[in-house]
């Protein structure tokens, strides 16, 4: 590998390009289009007006989803919280080529309750009225009801159209398609510089490699066009199916990574199964959730956990419980990994190598992570939040140039180097014979020093007796 030819110059080198690239992705999204567009309107209440006529901006095959939502205004408050149960009855019509407006046949009158929570310090938290997944008409018309407001302490209601901004639409296409390129190219490259060597003489980190970069162009996603050119909520579900088995495939390497960096043997019972448990679990339940929100969300443009609570709870407990295993798991296979091969200077520097990379993927997501949600995950709108991915361009480029240039980073340092295919070199000169060495041969040769140790030790016993 090139990793154990670096010097120290190189090595740190090879972190500031990783950084520098990453910090330039970054200032392209600060300085890139928002994310969304909004539009607002206020009606007002009054005691024979709890119906509202409502509609949307002109949409474009860019603006990909719709929500709407809604927040009372209020100056008075007779408690310092309230909280009560609205009942929102919703009747969606588009509009056709004709310019009629027409009530789309899969839709009657959508009713559900929501959760009204007003202080006097923050006021009233929005209401997600609709969400509107996938976008078949240019224009759409909302007839939204309130039930259970009291006038007295409702002035006026403000009422959010929120759709996907075109530009940034365009964007993250172009992006989408430079990221896809470049891995293409990362692909080929790694794949010829292995093509010399046998499959049993790859190191662990080769192995998944090969394995991470054709699921990272899945990641990139070459049908993401389709989700523009189709009327299909199909498109959006093969992207998430992308994306969460990319992340999925992504953890089991971690795991596999350090565990099998000190085992050379790895049976698929003890090695692989409880790995794959674990992270197969946290990957079907977010498959779960994403087709279930975008089967129920088609038919239903109102919906959200709050239709079907428990089983969403359930699912999420879940997900968190298999999280802190995983979290656990991986900690304890990075300490032990530590504890046993410190003292060798290869397998240090690969362990090195490998927790840095690591590390500045976890804490750079982590950061995004908060910085959506906060602290709390599980919100009334959580699952329709999913669709949207990121909240600016800066968010967007920031995650995906970071998993993007963590492949091509270890793409590079675990490529063979220039001379790693002179095997008489290597072998004749036992300074550098650890270097090309599998992982199989080193457990082997340890075995066969075992049995000869053993095999010395009774010939000296026979002697002495």
């Amino acid at each position: 590998m090139r990793l154990y030819t670096l010097s120290k110059r190189q090595f740190v080198l090879v972190f500031i390009c990783f950084f520098a690239a990453f910090g330039v992705s970054v200032l392209i999204g600060v300085t890139g289009p928002s994310i969304d567009v909004t539009n607002s309107t206020q009606h007002a209440v009054t005691d024979s007006n709890y119906s509202f006529v409502l509609e949307s901006p002109s949409l474009t095959k860019f603006s990909r989803s719709l929500w709407l939502t809604a927040i009372i205004n209020s100056t008075e408050y007779k408690n310092d919280k309230i909280q009560r149960k609205l009942r929102v009855d919703v009747t969606v019509r588009a509009r056709k080529g004709d310019a009629s407006w027409e009530r789309l046949e899969y839709l009657n009158i959508l009713s559900h309750e929501r959760d009204l929570m007003c202080s006097k310090k923050d006021g009233c938290q929005p209401i997600l009225v609709v969400h509107i997944g996938v976008l078949e008409f240019a224009h759409y018309q909302f007839t939204v009801e309130l039930k259970g407001l009291e006038t007295s302490q409702a002035n006026s209601i403000t009422f959010c159209f929120r759709s996907y901004n075109p530009v940034f639409s365009n964007m993250e296409i172009w992006f989408r398609f430079i990221f896809l390129v470049l891995t293409f190219i990362v692909t080929c490259m790694f794949a010829h510089a292995l093509r010399k060597f046998s499959i049993r003489d790859w190191s662990v980190e080769q192995k998944w490699l090969s394995v991470l970069l054709p699921l990272l162009l899945l990641y990139n996603n070459p049908v993401f066009p389709l989700i523009f050119l189709v009327n299909s909520w199909v498109p959006v579900i093969v992207d998430t199916i992308f994306q969460t088995t990319f992340l999925s495939a992504l953890l089991l390497f971690w795991l596999c990574a350090y565990h099998g960096i000190r085992q050379s043997d790895r049976k698929w019972m003890k090695f692989y199964l409880p790995k794959v448990i674990i992270v197969g679990a946290m990957w079907i339940i977010g498959i779960t959730m994403t087709c279930w929100q975008q089967y129920r969300g088609l038919y239903d443009p109102t919906f959200n956990y709050k239709v079907d609570s428990g089983n969403f709870v359930a699912l999420i407990s879940i997900f968190f419980v298999f999280g802190a295993l995983y979290l656990l798991y991986l900690l304890f296979l990075v300490i032990r990994a530590f504890t046993e091969l410190r003292s060798l200077p290869y397998m240090n520097l690969r362990l090195q190598f490998m927790t840095i990379l690591m590390l500045c993927v976890v804490i750079v997501s982590t950061v995004i992570t908060i910085l959506r949600y906060g602290v709390s995950v599980i919100k009334e709108d959580f699952v329709s939040e999913l669709s949207t991915y990121y909240k600016n361009s800066a968010e967007f480029l920031a995650f995906y140039s970071l998993l993007n240039l963590y492949l091509y980073t270890m793409a590079f340092v675990y490529s063979p180097s220039k001379n790693a295919y002179k095997d008489s070199y290597f072998k004749d000169n036992p300074t550098f014979a650890m270097l090309n060495e599998s992982e199989d041969d080193m457990g082997s040769e340890d075995e066969e020093n075992q049995r000869t140790s053993l095999t010395s030790s009774r010939y000296q016993d026979s002697d002495n007796e």
